[in-house]
Protein backbone atom coordinates (compact mmCIF):
# COMPACT_ATOMS: atom_id res chain seq x y z
CA UNK A 1 0.00 0.00 0.00
CA UNK A 2 1.25 3.47 -0.91
CA UNK A 3 2.28 6.02 1.81
CA UNK A 4 -1.16 7.78 0.96
CA UNK A 5 -2.85 5.15 1.22
CA UNK A 6 -1.03 4.10 4.61
CA UNK A 7 -4.01 5.87 7.06
CA UNK A 8 -6.46 3.74 5.63
CA UNK A 9 -4.72 0.40 6.15
CA UNK A 10 -3.89 1.85 9.75
CA UNK A 11 -7.52 2.76 10.34
CA UNK A 12 -9.17 -0.55 9.32
CA UNK A 13 -6.47 -2.26 11.41
CA UNK A 14 -7.09 -0.26 14.51
CA UNK A 15 -11.21 -0.48 13.70
CA UNK A 16 -11.00 -4.41 13.09
CA UNK A 17 -11.66 -6.19 16.62
CA UNK A 18 -14.22 -4.09 17.35
CA UNK A 19 -15.99 -4.01 13.61
CA UNK A 20 -15.88 -7.71 13.79
CA UNK A 21 -16.91 -8.29 16.95
CA UNK A 22 -20.02 -5.98 15.96
CA UNK A 23 -20.75 -7.80 12.50
CA UNK A 24 -20.45 -11.38 14.63
CA UNK A 25 -22.77 -10.76 17.40
CA UNK A 26 -25.32 -9.40 14.49
CA UNK A 27 -25.01 -12.38 11.91
CA UNK A 28 -24.09 -15.31 14.77
CA UNK A 29 -21.22 -16.67 12.20
CA UNK A 30 -17.39 -16.27 11.79
CA UNK A 31 -17.30 -17.04 8.85
CA UNK A 32 -20.38 -14.40 7.69
CA UNK A 33 -18.83 -11.87 9.93
CA UNK A 34 -15.34 -12.04 8.70
CA UNK A 35 -16.28 -11.62 5.00
CA UNK A 36 -18.99 -8.99 5.67
CA UNK A 37 -15.62 -7.24 7.49
CA UNK A 38 -13.44 -8.39 4.37
CA UNK A 39 -16.57 -6.42 1.76
CA UNK A 40 -16.43 -3.49 3.68
CA UNK A 41 -12.96 -3.00 3.67
CA UNK A 42 -12.84 -3.12 0.15
CA UNK A 43 -15.47 -0.76 -0.31
CA UNK A 44 -13.33 1.66 2.57
CA UNK A 45 -10.44 1.72 -0.31
CA UNK A 46 -12.85 2.89 -3.15
CA UNK A 47 -14.58 5.59 -1.10
CA UNK A 48 -12.05 6.85 1.97
CA UNK A 49 -9.41 8.08 -0.70
CA UNK A 50 -12.12 10.39 -2.61
CA UNK A 51 -14.48 11.09 0.63
CA UNK A 52 -11.77 11.31 3.18
CA UNK A 53 -12.02 9.18 6.41
CA UNK A 54 -15.71 8.84 7.93
CA UNK A 55 -16.49 10.07 10.88
CA UNK A 56 -16.20 6.98 13.12
CA UNK A 57 -14.35 4.66 11.02
CA UNK A 58 -15.63 1.94 13.10
CA UNK A 59 -19.30 2.47 12.60
CA UNK A 60 -19.15 2.45 8.72
CA UNK A 61 -16.93 -0.42 8.31
CA UNK A 62 -20.12 -1.93 10.49
CA UNK A 63 -22.96 -0.37 8.85
CA UNK A 64 -21.33 -1.22 4.93
CA UNK A 65 -20.42 -4.55 6.12
CA UNK A 66 -23.87 -5.58 7.63
CA UNK A 67 -25.37 -3.82 4.15
CA UNK A 68 -22.93 -6.00 2.25
CA UNK A 69 -23.64 -9.27 3.38
CA UNK A 70 -27.43 -8.79 3.23
CA UNK A 71 -27.75 -7.96 0.12
CA UNK A 72 -25.91 -11.06 -0.49
CA UNK A 73 -29.09 -12.81 1.12
CA UNK A 74 -31.23 -10.74 -0.67
CA UNK A 75 -29.13 -11.55 -4.44
CA UNK A 76 -29.65 -15.51 -3.21
CA UNK A 77 -33.42 -14.71 -2.71
CA UNK A 78 -33.46 -12.58 -5.78
CA UNK A 79 -35.27 -9.40 -3.52
CA UNK A 80 -33.50 -5.78 -3.64
CA UNK A 81 -30.00 -5.10 -4.68
CA UNK A 82 -27.67 -3.02 -2.24
CA UNK A 83 -27.92 0.95 -2.40
CA UNK A 84 -25.20 2.46 -4.98
CA UNK A 85 -21.50 3.46 -4.13
CA UNK A 86 -22.19 6.92 -4.24
CA UNK A 87 -25.24 6.37 -1.34
CA UNK A 88 -23.13 3.99 1.14
CA UNK A 89 -20.40 6.52 0.99
CA UNK A 90 -22.52 9.26 2.33
CA UNK A 91 -23.42 7.72 5.45
CA UNK A 92 -24.01 10.41 8.42
CA UNK A 93 -27.11 10.15 8.95
CA UNK A 94 -27.16 6.85 9.80
CA UNK A 95 -23.15 6.40 10.90
CA UNK A 96 -23.85 8.80 14.10
CA UNK A 97 -26.57 6.81 16.11
CA UNK A 98 -24.65 3.51 15.68
CA UNK A 99 -21.38 5.33 16.71
CA UNK A 100 -23.15 6.55 19.67
CA UNK A 101 -24.38 2.36 20.17
CA UNK A 102 -21.18 1.10 19.76
CA UNK A 103 -19.14 3.51 22.07
CA UNK A 104 -21.47 2.19 24.89
CA UNK A 105 -22.08 -1.23 26.62
CA UNK A 106 -21.80 -3.65 23.07
CA UNK A 107 -18.21 -2.23 22.82
CA UNK A 108 -16.52 -3.88 25.19
CA UNK A 109 -18.82 -6.98 25.56
CA UNK A 110 -18.04 -7.18 21.93
CA UNK A 111 -14.77 -7.97 21.59
CA UNK A 112 -14.63 -9.74 24.89
CA UNK A 113 -17.34 -12.48 23.03
CA UNK A 114 -14.62 -12.31 20.15
CA UNK A 115 -11.78 -13.27 21.99
CA UNK A 116 -13.62 -15.65 24.34
CA UNK A 117 -14.76 -17.36 21.29
CA UNK A 118 -11.23 -17.40 19.93
CA UNK A 119 -10.04 -18.93 23.20
CA UNK A 120 -12.80 -21.14 23.36
CA UNK A 121 -11.95 -24.22 25.69
CA UNK A 122 -12.72 -26.93 23.31
CA UNK A 123 -9.87 -25.61 20.94
CA UNK A 124 -6.40 -26.69 21.69
CA UNK A 125 -3.98 -24.06 21.97
CA UNK A 126 -2.72 -24.06 18.12
CA UNK A 127 -5.70 -23.48 16.84
CA UNK A 128 -6.76 -20.37 19.54
CA UNK A 129 -3.60 -18.35 18.23
CA UNK A 130 -4.46 -19.08 14.52
CA UNK A 131 -8.31 -17.92 15.14
CA UNK A 132 -7.39 -14.98 17.27
CA UNK A 133 -4.56 -14.04 14.48
CA UNK A 134 -6.83 -14.45 11.74
CA UNK A 135 -9.86 -12.55 13.36
CA UNK A 136 -8.83 -10.61 15.93
CA UNK A 137 -5.49 -9.38 14.52
CA UNK A 138 -6.62 -9.84 10.24
CA UNK A 139 -3.36 -11.75 9.27
CA UNK A 140 -3.80 -13.31 6.28
CA UNK A 141 -3.21 -17.14 6.60
CA UNK A 142 -0.09 -16.59 4.86
CA UNK A 143 0.96 -14.73 7.19
CA UNK A 144 0.36 -17.31 10.05
CA UNK A 145 0.85 -19.82 8.34
CA UNK A 146 4.92 -18.45 7.77
CA UNK A 147 5.27 -17.21 11.44
CA UNK A 148 4.45 -21.42 12.34
CA UNK A 149 6.33 -22.54 9.63
CA UNK A 150 3.72 -24.55 7.98
CA UNK A 151 2.03 -24.57 4.58
CA UNK A 152 -0.59 -22.33 3.52
CA UNK A 153 -3.20 -25.40 3.37
CA UNK A 154 -2.34 -26.61 6.61
CA UNK A 155 -2.96 -23.37 8.09
CA UNK A 156 -6.38 -23.18 6.66
CA UNK A 157 -7.00 -26.37 7.48
CA UNK A 158 -6.49 -25.31 11.19
CA UNK A 159 -8.25 -22.13 11.00
CA UNK A 160 -11.33 -24.21 9.42
CA UNK A 161 -11.25 -26.53 11.97
CA UNK A 162 -11.30 -24.53 14.79
CA UNK A 163 -14.18 -22.60 13.26
CA UNK A 164 -15.56 -25.90 12.98
CA UNK A 165 -15.63 -26.69 16.22
CA UNK A 166 -17.21 -23.73 17.16
CA UNK A 167 -20.35 -23.80 15.02
CA UNK A 168 -20.46 -27.68 16.24
CA UNK A 169 -20.80 -26.36 20.36
CA UNK A 170 -23.18 -23.85 19.78
CA UNK A 171 -21.39 -20.95 21.73
CA UNK A 172 -23.80 -18.32 23.25
CA UNK A 173 -23.58 -15.16 21.65
CA UNK A 174 -24.87 -13.11 24.15
CA UNK A 175 -22.79 -10.48 26.46
CA UNK A 176 -20.41 -12.68 28.76
CA UNK A 177 -21.30 -12.95 32.17
CA UNK A 178 -19.08 -11.76 35.33
CA UNK A 179 -18.46 -15.41 35.83
CA UNK A 180 -17.50 -15.91 32.46
CA UNK A 181 -15.28 -13.16 32.36
CA UNK A 182 -12.94 -14.01 35.15
CA UNK A 183 -13.00 -18.17 33.78
CA UNK A 184 -12.24 -17.31 30.52
CA UNK A 185 -10.06 -14.09 30.89
CA UNK A 186 -7.23 -16.10 31.98
CA UNK A 187 -7.62 -18.26 28.92
CA UNK A 188 -7.40 -15.25 26.73
CA UNK A 189 -4.37 -14.18 28.82
CA UNK A 190 -2.29 -17.30 27.89
CA UNK A 191 -3.10 -17.24 24.42
CA UNK A 192 -1.40 -13.67 23.93
CA UNK A 193 1.75 -14.39 25.56
CA UNK A 194 1.72 -17.45 23.69
CA UNK A 195 1.51 -15.38 20.49
CA UNK A 196 4.05 -13.02 22.00
CA UNK A 197 6.82 -16.00 22.88
CA UNK A 198 6.34 -17.36 19.46
CA UNK A 199 7.38 -14.16 18.10
CA UNK A 200 9.70 -13.29 20.99
CA UNK A 201 11.72 -16.65 20.74
CA UNK A 202 12.51 -16.31 16.67
CA UNK A 203 13.40 -12.77 16.29
CA UNK A 204 15.51 -13.11 14.03
CA UNK A 205 13.21 -14.19 11.75
CA UNK A 206 11.01 -10.98 10.38
CA UNK A 207 8.13 -13.55 9.68
CA UNK A 208 7.59 -14.75 12.89
CA UNK A 209 8.99 -11.61 14.65
CA UNK A 210 5.92 -9.66 13.92
CA UNK A 211 4.16 -12.03 16.15
CA UNK A 212 4.85 -10.51 19.18
CA UNK A 213 4.33 -7.24 17.65
CA UNK A 214 0.10 -8.64 17.41
CA UNK A 215 0.58 -9.77 20.74
CA UNK A 216 1.40 -6.43 22.21
CA UNK A 217 -1.43 -4.95 20.06
CA UNK A 218 -3.39 -7.51 21.93
CA UNK A 219 -2.68 -6.83 25.01
CA UNK A 220 -3.18 -3.28 25.01
CA UNK A 221 -6.63 -4.33 23.68
CA UNK A 222 -7.48 -6.13 26.51
CA UNK A 223 -6.37 -2.95 28.77
CA UNK A 224 -8.27 -1.24 27.68
CA UNK A 225 -11.14 -4.22 28.23
CA UNK A 226 -10.15 -4.40 31.64
CA UNK A 227 -8.65 -1.03 32.82
CA UNK A 228 -8.19 -1.80 36.48
CA UNK A 229 -7.41 -5.62 35.83
CA UNK A 230 -3.30 -5.56 37.52
CA UNK A 231 -2.86 -9.07 35.67
CA UNK A 232 -3.57 -7.29 32.62
CA UNK A 233 -1.43 -4.83 33.04
CA UNK A 234 1.24 -6.77 34.25
CA UNK A 235 0.85 -9.48 31.01
CA UNK A 236 1.07 -5.74 28.76
CA UNK A 237 4.13 -4.61 30.71
CA UNK A 238 5.82 -8.02 30.74
CA UNK A 239 5.70 -8.14 26.89
CA UNK A 240 6.62 -4.57 26.62
CA UNK A 241 9.84 -4.57 28.53
CA UNK A 242 11.12 -7.88 26.75
CA UNK A 243 9.69 -6.42 23.48
CA UNK A 244 12.44 -3.05 24.83
CA UNK A 245 15.46 -5.38 24.19
CA UNK A 246 14.70 -7.33 20.63
CA UNK A 247 17.14 -5.20 18.78
CA UNK A 248 19.92 -6.47 21.23
CA UNK A 249 19.04 -10.12 21.41
CA UNK A 250 21.04 -10.99 18.23
CA UNK A 251 24.00 -10.19 16.50
CA UNK A 252 24.73 -8.94 13.30
CA UNK A 253 24.93 -12.87 12.02
CA UNK A 254 21.54 -13.80 13.72
CA UNK A 255 23.49 -15.57 17.19
CA UNK A 256 21.82 -14.70 20.16
CA UNK A 257 23.54 -12.82 22.79
CA UNK A 258 23.12 -13.65 26.24
CA UNK A 259 21.19 -10.53 28.58
CA UNK A 260 24.44 -9.73 30.42
CA UNK A 261 26.45 -9.45 27.08
CA UNK A 262 23.22 -7.52 25.67
CA UNK A 263 24.07 -3.29 24.47
CA UNK A 264 21.38 -1.72 26.36
CA UNK A 265 22.37 1.22 24.37
CA UNK A 266 19.92 -0.20 21.96
CA UNK A 267 17.19 -1.37 24.39
CA UNK A 268 14.07 0.66 23.52
CA UNK A 269 13.40 3.52 25.81
CA UNK A 270 10.22 4.42 25.52
CA UNK A 271 8.87 0.79 25.90
CA UNK A 272 10.72 0.08 29.51
CA UNK A 273 9.38 3.88 30.02
CA UNK A 274 5.55 2.63 29.36
CA UNK A 275 6.32 -1.24 30.92
CA UNK A 276 7.73 -0.17 34.44
CA UNK A 277 4.74 2.74 34.82
CA UNK A 278 2.08 -0.43 34.17
CA UNK A 279 3.77 -2.59 36.33
CA UNK A 280 3.96 0.11 38.91
CA UNK A 281 0.53 1.10 38.45
CA UNK A 282 -0.45 -2.93 38.74
CA UNK A 283 1.77 -3.36 41.73
CA UNK A 284 -0.20 -1.05 43.57
CA UNK A 285 -3.17 -2.47 43.82
CA UNK A 286 -1.53 -5.44 46.04
CA UNK A 287 -2.96 -8.73 43.81
CA UNK A 288 -0.18 -10.28 42.80
CA UNK A 289 -0.14 -12.48 39.96
CA UNK A 290 2.05 -14.67 37.77
CA UNK A 291 2.01 -11.63 34.60
CA UNK A 292 3.15 -9.52 37.40
CA UNK A 293 5.89 -11.14 39.16
CA UNK A 294 7.20 -12.00 35.69
CA UNK A 295 6.88 -7.97 34.82
CA UNK A 296 8.77 -7.19 37.98
CA UNK A 297 11.28 -9.17 37.32
CA UNK A 298 12.11 -8.02 33.82
CA UNK A 299 11.44 -4.55 35.33
CA UNK A 300 14.31 -4.74 37.80
CA UNK A 301 16.75 -5.83 34.69
CA UNK A 302 15.31 -2.61 32.99
CA UNK A 303 16.39 -0.39 35.46
CA UNK A 304 19.90 -1.64 35.93
CA UNK A 305 22.08 0.56 33.61
CA UNK A 306 24.90 -2.09 33.96
CA UNK A 307 24.77 -6.06 34.37
CA UNK A 308 26.88 -5.38 37.92
CA UNK A 309 24.16 -2.93 38.68
CA UNK A 310 21.55 -5.36 38.54
CA UNK A 311 19.47 -6.59 42.20
CA UNK A 312 20.32 -10.25 41.68
CA UNK A 313 18.42 -10.19 45.17
CA UNK A 314 15.53 -9.40 44.85
CA UNK A 315 14.75 -11.04 41.28
CA UNK A 316 15.95 -14.09 43.52
CA UNK A 317 12.84 -13.49 45.60
CA UNK A 318 10.61 -12.68 42.77
CA UNK A 319 11.35 -15.89 41.73
CA UNK A 320 10.50 -17.81 45.23
CA UNK A 321 7.23 -16.08 44.91
CA UNK A 322 6.47 -17.01 41.55
CA UNK A 323 7.30 -20.58 42.40
CA UNK A 324 4.70 -20.18 45.32
CA UNK A 325 2.03 -18.85 42.42
CA UNK A 326 2.88 -21.01 39.97
CA UNK A 327 5.11 -24.11 41.13
CA UNK A 328 7.37 -25.35 37.62
CA UNK A 329 10.94 -26.88 37.17
CA UNK A 330 11.37 -24.19 34.80
CA UNK A 331 10.92 -21.64 37.12
CA UNK A 332 12.92 -23.02 39.47
CA UNK A 333 15.36 -23.20 36.51
CA UNK A 334 14.92 -19.52 36.20
CA UNK A 335 15.42 -18.93 39.72
CA UNK A 336 19.04 -21.09 39.35
CA UNK A 337 20.17 -17.89 37.36
CA UNK A 338 19.35 -15.38 39.90
CA UNK A 339 21.04 -17.67 42.67
CA UNK A 340 24.14 -18.16 40.95
CA UNK A 341 24.60 -14.39 40.53
CA UNK A 342 23.85 -14.19 44.79
CA UNK A 343 25.41 -17.51 46.06
CA UNK A 344 27.61 -18.57 43.43
CA UNK A 345 27.47 -21.76 40.57
CA UNK A 346 27.72 -24.26 43.45
CA UNK A 347 24.33 -23.42 45.12
CA UNK A 348 22.90 -22.76 41.76
CA UNK A 349 23.87 -26.24 40.56
CA UNK A 350 22.51 -28.05 44.20
CA UNK A 351 19.12 -25.94 43.12
CA UNK A 352 18.42 -27.55 39.64
CA UNK A 353 20.19 -31.11 40.06
CA UNK A 354 16.88 -32.60 41.50
CA UNK A 355 15.41 -31.26 37.94
CA UNK A 356 17.35 -33.29 35.89
CA UNK A 357 14.64 -36.25 34.77
CA UNK A 358 11.81 -33.64 34.37
CA UNK A 359 13.63 -31.40 32.20
CA UNK A 360 15.55 -33.88 30.16
CA UNK A 361 14.43 -32.84 26.92
CA UNK A 362 15.06 -28.93 27.56
CA UNK A 363 17.60 -27.20 26.08
CA UNK A 364 17.60 -24.06 28.45
CA UNK A 365 18.57 -26.37 31.56
CA UNK A 366 21.75 -28.43 30.20
CA UNK A 367 22.97 -24.58 28.29
CA UNK A 368 22.22 -23.51 32.37
CA UNK A 369 24.18 -26.81 33.66
CA UNK A 370 26.99 -26.63 31.45
CA UNK A 371 27.93 -22.93 32.41
CA UNK A 372 27.77 -23.65 36.39
CA UNK A 373 29.96 -26.43 35.81
CA UNK A 374 31.98 -24.37 33.17
CA UNK A 375 32.20 -21.84 36.19
CA UNK A 376 33.39 -24.23 38.63
CA UNK A 377 35.86 -25.78 36.52
CA UNK A 378 34.51 -29.20 35.60
CA UNK A 379 35.44 -28.58 32.01
CA UNK A 380 34.28 -32.08 31.06
CA UNK A 381 31.00 -32.14 32.36
CA UNK A 382 30.21 -28.98 31.17
CA UNK A 383 31.38 -29.90 27.32
CA UNK A 384 29.11 -33.35 28.36
CA UNK A 385 25.95 -30.66 29.14
CA UNK A 386 26.86 -28.45 26.28
CA UNK A 387 26.96 -31.31 23.66
CA UNK A 388 23.27 -31.93 25.41
CA UNK A 389 22.33 -28.83 24.71
CA UNK A 390 23.14 -28.64 21.19
CA UNK A 391 21.43 -31.80 20.76
CA UNK A 392 17.58 -30.39 21.86
CA UNK A 393 18.21 -26.88 20.44
CA UNK A 394 15.57 -25.40 18.53
CA UNK A 395 17.02 -23.19 16.53
CA UNK A 396 19.91 -22.56 14.90
CA UNK A 397 20.97 -19.46 16.66
CA UNK A 398 20.78 -21.87 20.01
CA UNK A 399 22.70 -24.20 18.56
CA UNK A 400 25.61 -21.55 17.60
CA UNK A 401 25.45 -19.92 21.06
CA UNK A 402 26.49 -23.77 22.72
CA UNK A 403 28.60 -23.82 20.27
CA UNK A 404 30.40 -20.67 21.47
CA UNK A 405 31.09 -22.00 25.01
CA UNK A 406 32.56 -25.81 23.72
CA UNK A 407 35.12 -23.19 21.38
CA UNK A 408 35.94 -21.15 24.51
CA UNK A 409 36.59 -24.62 26.48
CA UNK A 410 38.77 -25.76 23.74
CA UNK A 411 40.47 -22.34 23.54
CA UNK A 412 41.23 -22.88 27.47
CA UNK A 413 42.62 -26.28 27.19
CA UNK A 414 45.02 -25.88 24.39
CA UNK A 415 46.06 -22.59 26.56
CA UNK A 416 46.34 -24.85 29.14
CA UNK A 417 48.41 -27.52 27.90
CA UNK A 418 50.93 -25.27 25.86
Amino acid sequence: MSADLAWIDAAISAARPQAVAALLRYFRDLDTAEEAFQDACLRALKSWPQNGPPRDAVAWLVLVGRNAALDGVRKRSRDTALPPEETLSDLDDVEAPLAERLDGSHYRDDVLRLLFICCHPQLPPTQQIALALRIVSGLSVRQIARAFLVSEAAMEQRITRAKGRIAKADVPFEAPGPIERSERLGAVMAMVYLVFNEGYSAASDPARAQLSEEAIRLGRLLLRLFQTEPEVMGLLALMLLQQSRAAARFDPDGEIVLLDDQDRRLWNGKLIAEGLALIDKAMRHRRPGTYQIQAAIAALHARAPAVAETDWKGIELLYQALERLQPSPVVTLNRAVAVEKVAGPAAALDLISPLEERLAGYFHFFGCKGAFLLKLGRELEARAAFDRAIALANTPAEAAHIRRHLDRLMDEGRRGAA
